[in-house]
């Protein structure tokens, strides 16, 4: 039902303090992804959780190590799933004590809707420190929904994006799930991406469509699609997409800010 899997970025810089903390905690929309609203997700989404790891030791070659654990309690305060420490190790090239960090859930379809309590655990393996953080997260009932969406630099999802830059060409990822099939056993579905100025005004007259009603084998049941997004101008904007079932009539849509930054001078 519930899988995870905790990653770790090679970058790190800080002044040092005394203590083991948990800072900048944030749910995202794929790993170092934009922010996601809440922490409200439908079964077959994947949420992020991204921090740092503040007054971690770093020995003299740079290289830091520590355990990280996580389990996740139902509204009874029932573990209905626990992924055992497991011991990280990186370098930090930049030295000071600070590294990012994070960890993800990914939601089953078959999952209870309901509330839940994730538990992220870290322990600094050179200290002993520990230190834990919580989120709560909200499943909402089987449905069709736009899961799994995420801003990476390729059309194939392998590189995320942390910085939206003027003069990038991004691409936007996501998955409709919990569509309906026709009496020929196909699905088809009809996504949709505009973006919105800081204004709430969109950025184009017209919003890019997308058909998804491709060849599905009976058992998939995800619909990824992708969306190519260019970074023109600097500003404030918000991601809008969209999905529509054309066999069941059932509809679909979230959003996302970005902010993009003007190129360096």
């Amino acid at each position: 039902m519930w899988t995870t899997l905790t990653l770790l970025s090679v970058l790190a810089a800080a002044p040092a303090e005394t203590g083991l903390s948990l800072k900048h905690v944030r749910s995202t929309h794929g790993l170092l992804g934009p922010l996601r609203r809440d922490e409200t997700v439908a079964p077959g989404d994947i949420l992020f959780v991204c921090f740092d790891i503040d007054g971690i030791h770093v020995d003299a070659e740079g290289k830091v190590r520590y355990r990280m654990g996580m389990e996740l309690s139902d509204a009874a305060g029932k573990v209905v799933f626990r992924q055992a420490p497991k011991e990280q190790e990186v370098h930090a090239s930049l030295g000071g004590d600070r590294v990012p960090a994070y960890a993800h859930l990914s939601v089953g379809l078959d999952t209870p809707p309901g509330d839940y309590v994730m538990k992220v655990v870290v322990e600094d393996l050179a200290s002993a420190r520990k230190q834990s953080l919580t989120r709560k997260i909200k499943v909402l009932a089987r449905d069709f929904a736009l899961v799994r969406t995420t801003v990476t630099l390729d059309e194939d999802a392998h590189w995320p994006l942390a910085v939206f830059t003027c003069g990038q060409v991004v691409w936007v990822h996501g998955s409709a799930v919990g569509f309906a099939r026709g009496r020929d056993k196909q699905a088809n579905v009809v996504a949709q991406m505009r973006v919105l100025d800081a204004s709430g005004k969109p950025t184009l007259a017209k919003a890019e469509t997308g058909m998804l009603d491709e060849d599905l084998p009976t058992k998939q049941l995800g619909m990824p699609f992708a969306f190519l997004l260019t970074l023109n101008r600097p500003g404030k904007f918000t991601v809008e997409l969209q999905a529509r079932d054309q066999v069941s009539g059932k509809k679909s849509k979230m959003s996302f800010p970005i902010v993009v930054q003007g190129a360096a001078e």
